[in-house]
Formats: structure tokens, C-alpha cells, sequence
């Protein structure tokens, strides 16, 4: 399986690396949060490590440790706006 991000999340990705001007992709992953659960963590990568799983998904990069594949696996991101609010949407 894979990550795959929307149409509407890689357009906003793209837009964000462009203005950044650098950046390989997105990083994706999970990490503890609380005493029950982990929580999204996402942020533009600038490097890929050698153990990392690298997807693509609309000419995006989508970057992913492999502690974290575990919990995203299947995973489709989508970029949404609601109102006032925006951000990414994990649909699995």
C-alpha cells in the first residue's frame, strides 16, 4: 500500500515548497500523544534519510519514517478549507 494525497493536497503542498523555495517533500508521521494515543505530525522535508519510504502521489514526495508507516499505511491526505480554518484531513 502507500499514502496518497488529494489533488487539493498536493496543489497546497506544492504552492508551500515553492515558497519556501527548497524542499524534497512532505513528511508524514506519528508520535505519542497523551496516555491513550498518537497524534499527526506533518512538515516539509528538505532531506530524505536512507531508511525513510518516499511515495508519490500527484508529483509530490510524501516522506515517511518507517516507525511511523505502521500507523499511516493506506492513509489518504487531503488539504481542506472549512470557513476560517484550513489544514490537512487523514482519511484512513
Amino acid at each position: 500500500m502507500a499514502i496518497e494525497l488529494t489533488e487539493s493536497a498536493a496543489r497546497h503542498v506544492e504552492r508551500e515548497l515553492s515558497k519556501r523555495g527548497r524542499g524534497a517533500g512532505l513528511r508524514v508521521g506519528t508520535k505519542k500523544s497523551g496516555c491513550t494515543g498518537f497524534a499527526y505530525v506533518v512538515d516539509y522535508a528538505d532531506n530524505i534519510s536512507a531508511n525513510d519510504h518516499v511515495y508519490e502521489s500527484h508529483g509530490v514526495k510524501v516522506i515517511v519514517s518507517p516507525k511511523s508507516l505502521v500507523y499511516l499505511d493506506g492513509t489518504e491526505l487531503d488539504f481542506t478549507r472549512e470557513g476560517l480554518n484550513e489544514g490537512f484531513k487523514f482519511n484512513n
